[in-house]
């Protein structure tokens, strides 16, 4: 008998491994990474790649950070697991730094993940309402292009059609309204986009019944759904008066624009007066080293858990939230971003990342430039006139020709039917003004050859 031949890593991923977002395709060959060193990273073949969004937007410090792998080694070796039915040092410590981040007065419950940690906050936003003597008050706002999760509540949540295919029915109690969007605005080209789309907002609780309303949330700048930030800060302002105003918990999804992406500590921290509930976080917590996700809560949302009736603790658990070696990861990224001043960092670099980006728009198919820190999205459209959105096969020909020219890019796929036509750039907060310009060449070379 011949002996076997031996397979390649690509060919036995073809054979064994189930991929995201991925459809079936016989004949593909796919990317298979090996090593990583800052922000590049080698495949199988000897290919280096710069990484234009670190991972899944998580990867905020690169490869090779030995302090952060020393961190996980050392807790592992002095308590590799422990549940926090009971308590642990790098938990308490990690929550202790949270509440410090964040000003003050917030206390942790940690997950798995962001879609462990939104679901958990539906769940205390739900309880805390019945708690509190408004027990009607169980629906949750969040925008349309937004994603919270994959898990389903997380998913109902999310307000993106394409990734809800085929998985009904949705969980109920969840309700969509228009993000500010200025290039697609739902409310007239002339709109002041940010005070309509807050105004939708408090419409729509009204509509619903205040009393029933629980929570919203959102992201300071929805990420997955195609980069889309407000236009200015007066959206945050009015958001945030509005749910004062309802008794309305707001629940911040900082999972993307946490821990630096933006140029701030947190996205919300653009707009002084804005503030969240509830504030949700992963993927940079840990710089993409560990799972790891956390609901913060103010103080006084934990309030009424303190109740001692046998159903006023709160019924949630996650085996592996707050996981030790998780947790000393978390600690220790937390610390190489305060230390090595990564937040200025992003925040000297974004302005002439962002004004190189716009030249781009010079290009027929470049409809929309925006971002903020080292979060980008760029919209390609087949008609600047029309705003019709570049086809799919043009818009995946365009990512390939960059990751052959040794650049990852992503893009907002299945998000919303026609919509997936933007491209994604969130580079490792760690970039360097010479990568950043690799990456911004690439784009221009790229965008010319297919012009």
């Amino acid at each position: 008998m011949e002996a076997e031949t031996k397979k390649t890593y690509s060919e036995k991923d073809q054979a064994h491994v189930w991929h995201a977002l991925k459809p079936y395709q016989a004949d593909a060959s796919p990317l298979v990474a090996e090593s990583g060193q800052g922000a590049w990273f080698t495949d199988t073949g000897g290919k280096r790649y710069f990484d234009g969004v670190s991972g899944l937007w998580c990867l905020n410090l690169g490869h090779g950070q030995s302090e952060i792998i020393d961190a996980a080694t050392e807790q592992m070796k002095a308590l590799a697991y422990f549940p926090l039915s009971f308590g642990h040092k790098p938990a308490i410590d990690l929550a202790e730094k949270l509440d410090q981040l964040l000003g003050g007065g917030y206390r942790s419950f940690f997950a798995n993940g962001g879609s462990d940690a939104n679901e958990t906050a539906f769940k205390i936003a739900r309880q805390y309402h019945k708690q509190s003597g408004n027990p009607e008050k169980t629906k949750i706002i969040s925008r349309y292009r937004a994603y919270h999760g994959n898990s389903l509540g997380a998913l109902a949540a999310t307000a993106q059609a394409n990734r809800k295919m085929k998985y009904e029915v949705n969980v109920p109690g969840f309700i969509h309204i228009p993000p500010p969007y200025a290039y697609r605005s739902s409310f007239g080209s002339d709109a002041n986009d940010d005070l309509l789309a807050a105004e939708y907002l408090e419409q729509t609780i009204l509509w619903e019944g205040a009393e029933t309303v629980a929570a919203f949330i959102m992201e300071p700048v929805i990420s997955g759904g195609g980069v889309i930030p407000p236009q200015s800060t007066l959206y945050y302002k009015k958001v945030r008066e509005i749910c004062d105003r309802y008794n309305v918990l707001l629940i911040l999804d900082e999972v993307v624009s946490g821990f630096g992406r933006t140029g701030k500590m947190f996205g919300y921290m653009h707009e002084e007066s804005f503030y969240p509930d509830i504030i949700t976080f992963a993927k940079g917590l840990t710089a993409g080293y560990l799972p790891l996700g956390a609901t913060c809560v103010k103080e006084s949302i934990y309030e009424p858990f303190k109740e001692h009736d046998s159903t006023s603790h709160f019924r949630h658990v996650s085996t592996y939230g707050g996981h030790p070696a998780s947790c000393a990861v978390a600690l220790k990224t937390i610390e190489i971003i305060e230390r090595e001043g990564i937040v200025d960092h992003v925040a000297k670099l974004e302005e002439d990342v962002l004004r190189k980006l716009k030249q781009l728009s010079s290009h027929r198919v470049v409809g929309d430039v925006r971002g903020v820190g080292f979060l980008y999205g760029i919209e390609l459209v087949s008609n600047k006139e029309s705003k019709e959105p570049l086809d799919d096969v043009d818009v995946k020909a365009i990512v390939s020709a960059c990751q052959k020219k040794g650049l990852i890019i992503g893009k907002n796929g299945d998000t919303v039917p026609s919509g997936g036509n933007v491209l994604i750039i969130a580079p490792p907060l760690t970039s360097t003004s010479e990568e950043l310009s690799f990456l911004v060449q690439t784009l221009f070379d790229v965008l010319a050859a297919y012009e």
